[in-house]
């Protein structure tokens, strides 16, 4: 496949689109929130400890980072490996980068949310690479965390 037979296939592709995103709301329980931390060997206080995250001036206790980036990737590899539009997909995710801009408490509603912002044929990959923009913000406020992710799609077989 030539280069700019690759790149309008690929900007025609219905596997992945530039535009396309994905949504989820979550909320973490106070156990939510230990129970994560002690399954991924978290020992942090602020992740259980309600008085730690007080001396901290949290007020409450945190979501550990991981917690967070897990259900966005979680989102996205599940939106963009679906086949209820009729298509076969595979889908790997290739790379994530995360920024933490604020705390994630209990019992707080964030809105996940990923839109891919570039799709391009890779030759030796044999797929799309699609990069995707996320965020984790609390309804109505400030983004928690934001990050950026590689993906590679491809067409599943039927």
């Amino acid at each position: 496949m030539g280069p700019l037979l690759a790149e309008a296939e690929a900007s025609t592709t219905p596997l992945i689109r530039v535009g396309d995103s994905c949504e989820r709301i979550v909320r973490f329980t106070r156990e939510d929130i230990a129970t994560f931390a002690r399954l991924t060997g978290d020992t942090n206080p602020l992740h259980h400890d309600v008085q730690a995250a007080q001396r901290a001036r949290h007020g409450e206790i945190i979501a550990s980072g991981q917690q967070t980036t897990a259900q966005m990737i979680g989102l996205v590899a599940s939106h963009f490996s679906r086949t209820d539009d009729g298509l076969q997909r595979e889908l790997l995710c290739l790379n994530f980068n995360f920024a933490f801009k604020a705390p994630v408490f209990a019992e707080q509603e964030l809105v996940l949310h990923w839109r891919v912002a570039s799709v391009e044929w890779n030759a030796t990959l044999g797929g799309w690479l699609a990069h995707v923009d996320g965020r984790a913000t609390v309804r109505h406020a400030h983004p928690c965390v934001v990050g950026r992710g590689t993906l590679l799609v491809k067409a599943g077989d039927a």
